[in-house]
């Protein structure tokens, strides 16, 4: 499981989704890829992707239906799961949720 990276840039200003209950911060990486690391407190979301993403849980435990599936699949730490570009997924969690998410350029 992910525990610290080195050598980032940190982006102070976050990302608010919500009405405060998804927040995020966006590290940058020297070679030019992009992760944002976050909390997702208990409720029941929808999220849309542009790019694929791969969203690494670090804390608490979120049941997820990804696209195309119906049924809700629980992922906790050290569990990751891949969401296509320009998609949409549900989330939801009955405890604060972290995650490592990276984003890839297809």
């Amino acid at each position: 499981m992910i525990e610290k990276f080195e050598g980032v840039t940190v982006l102070t200003k976050a990302n608010v989704y919500f009405d405060g209950k998804v927040q995020s911060r966006t590290v940058l990486f020297a070679d030019g890829s992009k992760k944002t690391l976050g909390v997702i407190l208990p409720g029941e979301y929808e999220f849309g992707t542009a790019d694929r993403e791969l969203m690494e849980m670090t804390a608490g435990v979120a049941s997820v239906v990804l696209p195309g599936r119906e049924d809700w699949q629980s992922y906790g730490p050290g569990q990751s799961f891949g969401i296509p570009a320009n998609s949409k997924f549900k989330y939801r969690c009955d405890e604060p949720t972290e995650y490592v998410c990276t984003y890839f350029k297809d």
